[in-house]
């Protein structure tokens, strides 16, 4: 990682302009989301208990965010299991250590939280970022189903 030290936080409202712009380096074609309703879906997610949206900065600049719920759970004994999305490193500092601090932060808040695994979905035209999970310790697991709704 680069000579200047890195925070990572809860992000708060004022955060959302920064996470919209990374979250777009993920899929330039979608059209960005307005802020006000960023706004609306950030305050339910706040209302959620045990989901933060995390945001790392570097001199005080935003350069990488992450979502982690963690999701109660009737099976496994009633462990939770840590759902991880929304994770994005500034594409000009990928390769810098910035996205494994952010995943041994999610790991180290799953283990808190008693959760019994970490479980996260990459689109599979992003062999990029499954090659970073693997190396991560990060393996496949089970088969990932989606269905758009109407």
């Amino acid at each position: 990682m680069a000579a200047s030290a890195v925070t990572l936080r809860r992000a708060v409202e004022s955060d959302l302009p920064a996470v919209l712009a990374l979250i777009a380096e993920l899929s330039p074609a979608d059209p960005p989301m307005p802020l006000e309703r960023a706004r609306e879906i950030f305050a339910r997610m706040q209302g959620t208990p045990r989901m933060a949206v995390w945001v790392v900065e570097r001199d005080r600049v935003t350069i990488g965010t992450y979502t982690m719920h963690v999701m109660e759970n009737l099976g496994h004994s009633g462990a939770p299991a840590g759902i991880v999305e929304s994770v994005v490193v500034a594409r000009e500092l990928r390769g810098q250590g910035i996205g494994a601090l952010m995943m041994r932060h999610a790991a180290q808040r799953a283990a808190e939280a008693g959760c019994y695994k970490i479980a996260l979905s990459s689109n599979r035209k992003r062999p990029d970022a499954h090659r970073f999970y693997r190396r991560l310790g990060f393996r496949d697991h089970g088969v990932s189903f989606a269905i758009d709704t109407p």
